[in-house]
């Protein structure tokens, strides 16, 4: 059996890298990526590529590369992605707008540049790696839902425009894993003064310690390894503790005012 290539953006740690090395052990011929590889001189674990999600060209040289080296693209995750937190009316909308431009915009840029090359093999595999916090609005966490939440409905979409050219996309939303998200996040302040200071302040404690304690990520790359062989994948898959899948359950059986309350009560507000 021809060896598969995989592309997993953001590679170089965290869920990515976790996927990576679990993916090379079963075989996987695996490229990540990062957007300064002089950061990483001493990764060993897979090939690194420099690429920036937000820069097309970057984009365009980083799969010129591998398709030089390779001939073909079997497997794209779109893992690479960065978190925000903060009061919307206090949260500069610049940096609103990167965090669209990675978590969304991104991985667009990303299934365009792939897609000819999957076109033209007659298969391929993509994986847009999104969250369960997309599939709500969350205080204090608005617009990192909203990049999730977007790209799970893209998605949605795009299978249905590339049905007839053997390519399969599908969502994998993670709940909350022990990476190194929260050191990359940005924070909007809490600031003296402000009518959020305390409900904010109490709310990103809590957010920071879900993470601290979040399971290892070693469950997505098993996830990812069962999407790969699944004969007709589907559209959503979610990872993550009982609970966590289970809330998003209930926001489609509760009435929305109830699971406004429930998520009220769960972060203290």
């Amino acid at each position: 059996m021809e060896q598969k290539i995989v592309l997993i953006t953001g590679g170089s740690s965290g869920i990515g890298k976790s996927v990576g090395n679990y993916l090379k052990s079963k075989g996987y011929k695996v490229y990540g990526t990062t957007r300064n590889l002089a950061n990483y001189p001493d990764f060993k674990d897979f090939d690194l590529l420099e690429l920036d999600v937000r820069d097309i060209d970057s984009i365009q040289k980083a799969i010129s590369e591998l398709l030089e080296k390779e001939g073909r693209l079997d497997v794209l995750i779109n893992n690479a992605g960065v978190g925000i937190t903060g009061p919307i009316e206090e949260t500069p909308h610049e940096e609103i707008l990167k965090t669209f431009e990675t978590n969304f915009h991104g991985p667009l840029h990303m299934i365009k540049a792939v897609l000819p090359q999957m076109r033209k093999q007659g298969n391929g595999r993509i994986i847009n790696i999104t969250s369960i916090a997309g599939y709500m609005g969350l205080p204090y966490r608005a617009i990192y839902s909203a990049t999730k939440g977007a790209l799970e409905l893209t998605t949605e979409a795009l299978r249905m425009e590339t049905k007839d050219f053997g390519i399969h996309i599908s969502n994998l939303a993670p709940g909350d894993f022990a990476t190194n998200i929260a050191s990359g996040r940005y924070h909007a302040p809490v600031m003296e003064g402000s009518p959020y200071r305390i409900p904010y302040g109490n709310t990103l404690k809590l957010i920071n310690d879900h993470v601290d304690s979040g399971s290892d990520p070693i469950q997505v790359a098993l996830m990812v390894y069962c999407i790969l062989n699944a004969k007709k994948p589907k559209v959503h898959y979610k990872v993550g503790s009982f609970m966590q899948k289970f809330s998003i359950v209930l926001k489609y059986l509760l009435p929305d005012k109830a699971y406004e309350k429930l998520l009220l009560n769960h972060y203290k507000l």
